[in-house]
């Protein structure tokens, strides 16, 4: 029971489905409901008899719930196949007193009945609400574990309520061809009421034209264009118009040129504007190549690389700004728009430089000398574009290995100290010379001290 409730749930999720009626645009359709069993038709042997009782339904077995599901396909001219399963409770079995015409009902127990059966219908009237069909078919039905082939005809009727949705009745005999009192299964007939759901067939643009036939299923459209619509009214179908929100010309594709110039507005970059080919119907009003709405001085000419504008000098220092390395500052052609190191600079950089104090014995600067480190900084950010030797010396006290790396260490700490605070590294060097070359004696107290320095040398490149 269970299961069938399932298929009751899944018939419904059918429903969404654009269904309409069952041919051969919409082939597809399931049926639900109630079915009853009886068998007082089967009892019977005389052919008046037999149908004098087809409406006493208190011999009828009925289970009050969904109890059969049918699935079918149309196939052509009036067919359809399709294939029922069917579930009910046999607790009123008819049986005929052999010899007479009385007729007794017992019930063996509750037994549950189980059907499986294919059918073969063909229906008259099948584009009006009332639709009458035929059916034959065979099956097998099972009375708890015990069961027999059988042979099915019977007649029903659909009573259509919208194009897609309808109500079932039909009567089905099945007959065994054993003896009815041998029969695992008497012959019986069974009666089935229900639903129907048919679908298959999609309109989906809900234009009266069935997808297999719209040439654009998914847009409503009109029949002399196969379903494809025309929205701007040209004459021209949109799937063949180039343009088919604007109303345009054949000799366009479907496509108008507002301004003229021989490009059609779907492909001109300023359509209301003439222009040229080459620059996708713009205009070039100064002639550099440059369309005027891509241009940032669409008045005077100017390189592409520069949005269409003359090259600027902002320094005023002869070197156009693409080309000057210090644009904001005035240089020389010479040092490709940056300004020279004089001779006058690299004085003020070694005072500097000679007053620079390091702790005895060590590379780490005095807390007083952070000023004067501060000013060569600002020296050599003057001179981006200029690379720089730092040199550094010792006196002789010591030995000639000490005073070596402890000059190489000095000279790293000032190169270290201006890359840290901004200057690039690839602009200096450091370089120690240790003892070798004083600038004073080193036999007193005021030489060793003129001894103990930095020096800032100027790397000139070629």
């Amino acid at each position: 029971m269970k299961h069938l409730n399932k298929l009751f749930v899944a018939a419904l999720m059918v429903l969404g489905l654009n269904a309409q009626a069952q041919d051969e645009d919409n082939p597809w359709a399931i049926s639900f409901g109630a079915n009853a069993v009886s068998t007082r038709f089967g009892a019977s042997n005389e052919v008046g008899d037999q149908f004098s009782g087809y409406f006493k339904t208190e011999n009828w077995n009925i289970l009050p719930s969904i109890s059969y599901v049918n699935v079918s396909r149309y196939i052509g001219s009036g067919f359809t196949f399709g294939v029922t399963g069917s579930v009910n409770k046999i607790d009123k079995v008819v049986t005929r007193t052999p010899g007479t015409q009385d007729y007794m009902t017992t019930n063996p127990g509750d037994v549950t009945y189980y059907g499986a059966d294919g059918i073969i219908k063909y229906g008259f009237l099948n584009k009006s609400w009332f639709n009458p069909y035929v059916h034959v078919g065979g099956g097998y039905t099972w009375l708890d574990d015990s069961g027999n082939g059988t042979v099915n005809g019977g007649i029903g009727v659909n009573f259509w309520f919208t194009e897609n949705i309808g109500l079932t009745v039909q009567s089905t005999y099945k007959h065994t061809f054993e003896d009815q009192a041998e029969a695992n299964v008497p012959r019986h007939i069974q009666h089935f009421a229900g639903l129907t759901f048919k679908f298959g067939g999609k309109d989906t643009d809900g234009d009266g034209i069935y997808d297999k036939d719209d040439e654009c299923p998914e847009v409503a459209g009109l029949k002399q264009f196969n379903g494809c619509p025309d929205t701007d009214g040209d004459g021209i179908a949109d799937k063949n118009d180039s343009c088919p929100d604007v109303a345009g010309l054949a000799e366009f594709q479907g496509c108008p040129d507002t301004d003229g110039d021989g490009i059609t507005d779907a492909s001109d970059a300023c359509p209301e504007v003439a222009g040229l080919k080459q620059l996708q119907g713009c205009p070039d009003g100064d002639s550099d190549g440059i369309a005027d709405k891509d241009d940032k001085c669409p008045t005077v000419a100017g390189p592409k690389e520069n949005g269409g504008c003359p090259w600027p000098d902002t320094d005023g220092d002869g070197v156009l700004d693409k080309d000057d390395l210090c644009p904001e500052v005035k240089g020389t052609s010479a040092n490709r728009g940056c300004p020279e190191v004089t001779e006058e600079v690299m004085k003020r950089l070694n005072e500097y430089a000679r007053t620079i104090l390091f702790n005895s014995g060590k590379a780490t600067f005095k807390e007083e000398t952070m000023p004067v480190l501060a000013s060569m900084l600002a020296i050599f950010k003057e001179y981006p574009q200029a690379n720089f030797s730092i040199e550094g010396h010792t006196d002789s006290d010591g030995s000639n290995a000490l005073n070596q790396t402890l000059s190489e260490n000095r000279a790293g700490a000032v190169k270290n100290f201006l890359v840290e605070n901004g200057i690039q590294s690839d602009r200096l060097t450091s370089t120690g010379f240790g003892e070798t070359k004083p600038v004073a004696s080193n036999k007193t107290a005021k030489g060793k001290a003129q001894n103990r320095r930095v020096e800032v040398k100027l790397i000139k490149t070629e």
